[in-house]
């Protein structure tokens, strides 16, 4: 029975605007099995970091020894959820509420805006009320066709 290998996430600071160029330098070196990393990530929302995946702390800082534009390495380790809501994209409908305001993104009420009167997580829909319209006018939408406005009130 194979035994299964634990990896290890770092978070490396890179210089602003670098990311993707670090994260290519690194995954080539990979390729050619000069580093012992497992995988290199890039988050839009991580400026100025990449995370690596390495089996040890010694395989992730010889990934980075010599590398341009990298500037060092948090302390320590991440642990996966500390990224997962980077890269494990929750389902829409799980962020909906009663009574929610919401922009329509598709669809032939896209652009508008409505409150959130029932949520079907099984079906991933939602059936909302349009705030523009002159009466209430129930729709159910697609949940992927929401999204939660940052205006939380009605007008």
């Amino acid at each position: 029975m194979a035994e299964e290998v634990k990896s290890h996430l770092f978070a490396i600071r890179t210089t602003g605007g670098q990311e993707k160029i670090v994260m290519n330098i690194l995954q080539t070196r990979a390729k050619m099995n000069k580093i012992n990393i497992q995988s290199v990530l890039f988050v839009d929302d991580l400026k100025g970091y990449v995370v690596i995946e390495a089996l040890d702390p010694n395989s992730a800082y010889h990934a980075i020894e010599g590398v341009r534009h990298i500037r060092g390495q948090l302390r320590g380790e991440l642990e996966f959820k500390d990224i997962e809501g980077y890269i494990v994209k929750k389902p829409i409908v799980s962020q909906l509420a009663v009574d929610q305001v919401v922009e329509i993104t598709g669809g032939p009420f896209k652009g508008m805006k409505a409150t959130v009167s029932r949520v079907d997580h099984e079906k991933e829909e939602a059936t909302v009320i349009l705030l523009d319209a002159s009466y209430e006018l129930p729709v159910t939408v697609d949940a992927n066709y929401l999204k939660p406005s940052p205006s939380s009130s009605k007008n």
